[in-house]
């Protein structure tokens, strides 16, 4: 059975989507099978997976229209992907009245459990019904963590929203480990943060550090993970170090 890693943070703009899809394409080339499900209605894993989330069924249909998964997954170079629009936005309200309501994706993820060794769902950066059925799905959460002051009271919220989703929907639910992304040596308060997050989760922290990188910010536009587009980068190489480092990472933290 596949693992399903949730990619969540309340915060936006701490590199959760570009986590999430280039960290994907890593693992994707180290010829392992995986599915990026993208939950976030802006749609932005799936543009940056390469997939034109207007052209075909997304998770809306699945998750409203009762479409199997299966049926609305795009194969890339990079991944399969589940793709989203905004039509998405409109699930939060329609899941209100669903029986189970928190419940739906982890079910209609259940036949694929087999076919991929691991499952991506990118989350939209708040404690909607989507996010709580991506929470209630998932293994485990992968937290990406922008080196900034701020980014630490981001990170406590999310994990007191994790601890009332075990509670109440998942209590195998556990933090895959925490990434420290746009990373600028030359600041120090990145170090700063970066040694306090280690000092309060210790080996939970992934050692690999994501960088400030131009060819990370470009990628997206191109339809490409930095990967695709710039192999030789600095970003490409740090989220090659760290789909390595994620295969043997065994330092899960409960919540």
């Amino acid at each position: 059975m596949g693992r399903i890693v949730c990619f969540a943070n309340q915060k936006g703009g701490v590199g959760k989507t570009t986590t999430c899809v280039n960290l994907c394409a890593a693992v994707k080339d180290k010829r392992r099978k995986i599915l990026l499900i993208d939950a976030d209605p802006q749609g932005n894993a799936s543009t940056g997976m390469g997939v034109n989330k207007h052209g075909g069924k997304t998770l809306y249909d699945v998750l409203i229209r009762g479409l199997p998964a299966r049926d609305a997954i795009v194969q890339t170079k990079y991944g399969d992907v589940l793709p989203a629009n905004l039509d998405l936005s409109g699930a939060a309200v329609e899941l209100v009245n669903m029986m189970e309501r928190e419940a739906v994706l982890k079910k209609k993820l259940e036949p694929l459990a087999d076919e991929y060794e691991y499952i991506f769902i990118d989350c939209p950066p708040s404690l909607g019904l989507l996010t709580l059925n991506a929470l209630a799905a998932a293994d485990t959460v992968l937290i990406p963590m922008q080196c900034e002051y701020y980014a630490m009271e981001g990170l406590t919220d999310l994990i007191t929203s994790m601890r009332l989703t075990k509670n109440r929907l998942n209590p195998a639910l556990k933090i895959e480990g925490i990434v420290l992304t746009m990373y600028d040596k030359r600041l120090s308060f990145s170090g700063q943060v970066a040694q306090e997050v280690a000092g309060h989760f210790g080996k939970g922290v992934f050692k690999t550090v994501i960088p400030r990188n131009v060819r990370i910010a470009e990628a997206p536009s191109h339809g490409k993970p930095v990967s695709a587009y710039s192999r030789l980068s600095r970003g490409a190489d740090a989220y090659d170090r760290l789909a390595i480092e994620f295969f043997k990472h065994d330092h899960v933290i409960d919540v």
